[in-house]
């Protein structure tokens, strides 16, 4: 063997020589019969004998998994506090929904990424799930609530593909544009779908809707509480009432969307069976979950289906074990919800609850009062006439005969307010639409009513209006 002579002369010895030229073995490591615990834990989403988790394999670390890692809250800091944030300059937003947000709420989505099933996010998911049982007002432990990432829609297609079956019968109470959107959702599901409707501004009265009960077994009611498209609002008490008492057996399903946490619902009281809802409006989270809360009862008629969910993704068999999972603090997985947005709707619900809920339904009445005077103060009449039958976290507003939407709101948008335009079809360019939920009235430093009265009233004046 001859030596390159750079060899030789780095060589020491001749071991090191042989050391130096020895092939490299190709023999690979011997594979260890059992990974190492911390191993185990940060490769569990893709252990080989983790099961496919289903509505009969729900645990999301099965017990063959190390988990003596985990640990039991979460220690993660940034730092010592919490900086205060504050939001760029911005025109306010006063639509119905999305809705100004405070600045915790929008704070909390700055959260650091994590895991879906850690044990930091699992805790605050169980206890997201456990105040809206307060913020619905109901003790019932075989009621369930539902958060999933999505619209409000998404709530309609919730009820339709779990506790309709195709060819059933369903009663809507129409009184605008959502309660339409409800109804088509239905059809599209199979449902048999009969609408009650009332004109423009107003809605079915209880003498129609005993009518309607008696003349077929419906499978369900659905009731738009705010219908965002005419700010109508439909009474809850009595209906129900009603219904228990002409059709015992008909689920009473409540389109909450723009309702809850802003007007009165008393879940167990009120003998509701579904009321779904979303994060953008009265709750004041970002939008992006479809939230929901469905009794004892409409869980059994589920339970009774003779037919699977008619979905995938909005099926409660595959979402009830996991909503149970985590409300129980367990982790738990179907599809990956969004940590930041609960982290954000987990501030909002303990802002609301950090005081009676009455309070704030108060609240929003009064704003809601202050509003409507100033509006009638303006010589402007509301879409829905009658002071029983408006919403209190919005007001829909005749525009006056010479003044078009399309030329006020950019009047409005150059004064920092931001106002919606009308989408129900029969009206839509006569009127417009002033949201007015969560910090905006309840928080009366803001100012934000003040500046959206004075900027409507200058902004009717510079297009030609003067009030009588």
């Amino acid at each position: 063997m001859v030596l390159i002579p750079e060899v030789s002369k780095l060589a020491s010895s001749r071991s090191a020589i042989r050391r130096l030229l020895a092939p490299v073995s190709m023999t690979p490591p011997k594979t260890p019969d059992a990974p190492p615990a911390r191993l185990s834990l940060i490769s569990r989403h893709l252990a080989p004998v983790y099961p496919i988790n289903t509505p009969y394999a729900v645990e999301r670390l099965p017990s063959s998994i190390d988990t003596s890692l985990l640990p039991k809250t979460q220690t993660r800091q940034l730092s010592t506090s919490t900086p205060k944030m504050s939001q760029p300059a911005h025109p306010t937003l006063l639509i119905p929904g999305p809705i100004e947000f405070d600045d915790a709420v929008l704070q909390s989505m700055s959260h650091f990424s994590e895991s879906h099933v850690s044990a930091g996010f699992v805790a605050t998911f169980g206890e997201t799930l456990s105040m809206l049982r307060k913020l619905f007002q109901t003790t019932d432990p075989a009621s369930q609530p539902f958060v999933l990432s999505g619209s409000g829609t998404l709530g309609w297609d919730l009820v339709a593909a779990n506790l309709i079956e195709a060819g059933e019968d369903v009663l809507v109470l129409g009184t605008g544009y959502f309660s339409d959107g409800f109804a088509d959702c239905l059809r599209v599901y199979g449902a048999n779908v009969t609408e009650l409707k009332a004109p423009v501004g107003t809605k079915p009265t209880l003498p129609e809707i005993e009518r309607a009960l008696s003349e077929k077994k419906y499978k369900a009611v659905t009731v738009t509480h705010v219908d965002t498209s005419t700010g109508v609002l439909s009474e809850l008490k009595d209906l129900s009432a009603l219904v228990h008492k002409v059709s015992p057996d008909t689920l009473i399903i409540v389109d909450g969307v723009c309702s809850v946490a802003c007007e009165e619902i008393d879940f167990d009281a009120w003998g509701l069976d579904g009321v779904v809802t979303a994060s953008q409006k009265a709750i004041g989270c970002p939008a992006g979950l479809s939230i929901s809360m469905f009794s004892g009862r409409a869980m059994k008629a589920f339970q009774n289906r003779k037919t699977p969910p008619s979905a995938y993704f909005a099926s409660m068999k595959n979402w009830t074990p996991i909503m149970q999972n985590y409300e129980a603090k367990k982790p738990s997985y179907f599809a990956t919800p969004s940590p930041q947005l609960v982290h954000a709707l987990h501030t909002a619900l303990s802002q609301i609850l950090a005081k009676p809920v009455a309070e704030r339904f108060a609240g929003h009445k009064a704003a809601s009062d202050k509003i409507k005077a100033a509006v009638a103060a303006l010589g402007l009449k509301q879409v829905a006439a009658n002071p029983d039958e408006q919403a209190h976290g919005m007001t829909a507003i005749y525009l006056p005969e010479a003044v078009k939407g399309a030329e006020l709101l950019p009047i409005l948008a150059k004064k920092g307010v931001v106002f919606a335009g009308g989408i129900h079809k029969e009206i839509v360019t006569k009127y417009i639409r002033f949201g007015h939920m969560g910090v905006s009235v309840l928080d009366p430093t803001r100012g934000d009513i003040e500046r959206a009265v004075k900027a409507l009233e200058e902004g009717l004046a510079e297009l030609g209006y003067t009030k009588p």
